[in-house]
């Protein structure tokens, strides 16, 4: 009789416990992990590119070959709640002209000050559309 008394309670605790587990496996939240548009990532690659450029001509190098991702600009996706826009479409072609006049070797125009334009072209952009990175994009200024 002890041990079927033993027996049941084992078997009792046994059950309470794999129910609390289930409990809490399907009670646990679920979270919305961010993933950046293709844009938003591309944005962040053209930091980095203006960053390794800036590095150049404060070294004293002069950049010479164009990036042609820089291109991808004009046809990464945007986030979802984003469109492509008239301002959009006009900043992000003056951004590759003024982006190629850093490469220009033949342009009067001082390279710092062309490499300064495209940043401010940024910081412009910004302006109307996504202001947040706006500080992180005025690092890039060559003083």
């Amino acid at each position: 009789m002890r041990y079927l008394l033993i027996i049941c309670l084992l078997f009792v605790s046994c059950n309470s416990e794999k129910q609390t587990n289930a409990t809490s496996e399907t009670s646990k939240k679920e979270y919305d992990m961010y993933l950046p548009s293709e844009m938003a990532t591309h944005m962040n690659h053209m930091f980095d590119i203006q960053e390794t450029i800036k590095n150049q001509i404060e070294s004293g190098e002069i950049p010479i070959e164009f990036p042609d991702e820089i291109l991808k600009i004009h046809t990464a996706k945007l986030s979802d709640f984003k469109e492509r826009n008239q301002n959009f479409e006009a900043f992000s072609h003056l951004f590759v002209e003024r982006f190629e006049l850093i490469f220009d070797t033949t342009s009067q125009i001082p390279l710092k000050q062309r490499y300064n334009d495209v940043v401010k072209l940024c910081v412009s952009c910004h302006q109307t559309e996504c202001t947040g990175p706006i500080p992180r994009i005025q690092k890039l200024i060559i003083k």
